[in-house]
């Protein structure tokens, strides 16, 4: 296996998240996890300091005369919230809620200068409409523009409308006005204070649930754990409904009472055809296949131990910083090295196949592992979420 990370931006978050897991070894990297050290306190801090002034009405939050349902986590990445947020958008929209997704579109691209330029001139307002990755009716946006998860969302759900924008008091007012949108969710909504949700949902990952305990930049929390008690219901993703999940469930019940707490899983579905009108493939296809497995995302060793409990014999594997934007080459870089290398096909992660260029000849199949959730404790904690979300 190899991992490139070609952009000086990857490297400097690579080297990061090498420290945090204690890869780093030499005196320096030492010196450099004793200064992350007391800057995570400065972090902790000035975290528990924000939370304080909105939680004491001296920094006011915004209502947007509608249901607000915030999706998110403690740490940074790698908890499997989208397809969360899918399987909550989608049952609110099959029970007749008119839902729309707020996000900030990480790593998206900014709208053009012309088209900045001319918004000035048409308008008195300098403020620019959000992003509309989808209307509820058409896909409007690319990925490069909508970032990768907004665009994947968009894509899967049908009836609902899905907007980018970093201010989401702005793009919520805007989903309302336009779209007279009754249910919002705030994806990776829980550190966004700015808006004050009727339901806090929060995503731990049962497999890694805290990382090393510490407060960024020593470690991968955003906000301490206590905080975890203003959550009202608990997501343990990617569980495999072992007896050993007890522990963390026993860790979470000491932080709150109150929160229910839903054991889930993430579940291969099938498998996707790229490039061939998103052709659907049984798992089957997988057993006993040379694969060549491709990703950019927080934990690529989950999705690659897909692969290989459904049966493929992994003869190459490649990495990238996550949410990195493949370019052409690189991919018929990879495809070069996957017929060297005897692979079959290639499979990638759902999350990446809107990340990488369409490319005229492929050697090697291209396939996506389609993921979603299942539920295997807590199903009617999670009805009785709808449920209070739809009679609201």
């Amino acid at each position: 296996m190899h991992s490139r990370f070609k952009f000086k931006g990857e490297d400097f978050e690579q080297y990061f998240l090498e420290l945090m897991d204690g890869r780093r070894k030499a005196w320096y990297d030492r010196v450099m996890i004793d200064i992350l050290f007391i800057a995570s306190r400065f972090y902790r801090m000035a975290i528990q300091f924000r939370i304080w002034m909105y939680d004491k009405r001296v920094i006011r939050n915004h209502a947007l005369g509608c249901l607000v349902v915030s999706i998110g986590n403690l740490s940074c990445g790698g908890t499997g919230k989208t397809p969360v947020v899918e399987v909550f958008a989608r049952t609110l929209s099959e029970k007749g809620r008119k839902v729309a997704i707020l996000s900030r579109g990480y790593r998206s691209k900014k709208r053009s200068f012309l088209f900045r330029l001319m918004q000035r001139f048409r308008s008195q307002k300098i403020e620019l409409p959000p992003k509309v990755v989808s209307d509820g009716h058409n896909l409007l946006l690319e990925s490069d523009y909508a970032g990768d998860e907004p665009f994947m969302l968009a894509s899967n759900l049908s009836k609902v409308a899905v907007l980018v924008d970093k201010d989401r008091v702005k793009s919520g007012l805007y989903a309302v006005e336009q779209y007279q949108s009754d249910v919002i969710i705030l994806d990776d909504g829980f550190q966004y204070l700015m808006l004050k949700p009727h339901i806090n949902i929060v995503l731990v990952d049962s497999t890694d649930p805290f990382g090393n305990g510490n407060t960024l930049p020593r470690g991968i929390l955003r906000e301490p754990i206590k905080n975890i008690r203003r959550a009202d219901y608990i997501f343990l993703t990617k569980s495999d409904g072992s007896h050993k999940i007890n522990h963390l469930k026993n860790f979470l019940r000491r932080h709150t009472r109150r929160a229910e707490i839903i054991e889930c899983c993430h579940k291969p579905k099938h498998l996707v055809k790229m490039f061939s009108g998103n052709q659907q493939e049984p798992l089957e296809k997988l057993r006993g296949a040379k694969v060549a497995a491709l990703s950019a995302i927080a934990k690529p060793e989950s999705f690659e131990n897909f692969l290989r409990q459904l049966g493929a014999e992994l003869v190459l594997k490649d990495h990238y910083a996550d949410h990195h934007r493949y370019t052409q080459q690189e991919i018929i870089d990879f495809i070069n090295q996957a017929k060297a290398a005897g692979a079959d096909f290639i499979v990638t992660t759902e999350k990446d196949a809107v990340r990488i260029p369409k490319i005229g000849r492929c050697d090697v199949p291209l396939y996506y592992l389609r993921i979603e959730i299942d539920i295997l404790s807590g199903q009617e904690s999670f009805d009785q979420c709808i449920s209070r979300i739809c009679f609201l």
